[in-house]
C-alpha cells in the first residue's frame, strides 16, 4: 500500500481546507456535503454524540454561528492508498482561553469526492 502519495495528500488537504473554511464561516450546506450522507457516519463532538448524517445535519443547523474562529496547528494528513485518509489537527479558539482542541477526521474518497465518515472533536485544558 502506498502511504502519502503527494497527489492524494493534496486532494485531501483541499477537502480539509474547504471543511475548515466552511466551519469557521458556518457554511452549513458545505459542512453537510462534506460529511458522508450515511447512517453509519459518526461525529463525536466536544459536547455531543452524533450517529448518522441526519443527527450531524441537525446539529449543524442548530449550532450558534457566534465565535467560530479558530487557529489550527500541527495538522497532519496521512493517506493510505488513493481512497482513505486521516486528518488530525490541534486548534485554539479565542472564545475558549486556556483550552486546546483536538480534531480527528477519517476521510474516504467516494465517486462524489472526499467525505468524512468519522470525526472526533475534544477540548481540554492547555498544558503548561
Amino acid at each position: 500500500m502506498d502511504i502519502d502519495l503527494p497527489d492524494v495528500v493534496a486532494e485531501v488537504r483541499t477537502a480539509f481546507d474547504r471543511y475548515e473554511k466552511a466551519l469557521v464561516s458556518n457554511d452549513v450546506p458545505v459542512l453537510d456535503q462534506l460529511f458522508r450522507d450515511d447512517p453509519r457516519t459518526i461525529r463525536y463532538g466536544a459536547s455531543e454524540i452524533l450517529y448518522g448524517h441526519s443527527e450531524i445535519k441537525s446539529f449543524r443547523s442548530a449550532r450558534s454561528p457566534v465565535a467560530l474562529g479558530r487557529k489550527l496547528s500541527r495538522t497532519v494528513i496521512t493517506t493510505f492508498g488513493r481512497e482513505f485518509a486521516v486528518a488530525s489537527t490541534l486548534y485554539e479558539r479565542p472564545s475558549a482561553p486556556g483550552k486546546i482542541g483536538r480534531q480527528m477526521q477519517t476521510w474516504v474518497k467516494f465517486p462524489e469526492g472526499w467525505r468524512v465518515v468519522a470525526a472526533h472533536v475534544s477540548l481540554m485544558d492547555k498544558q503548561g
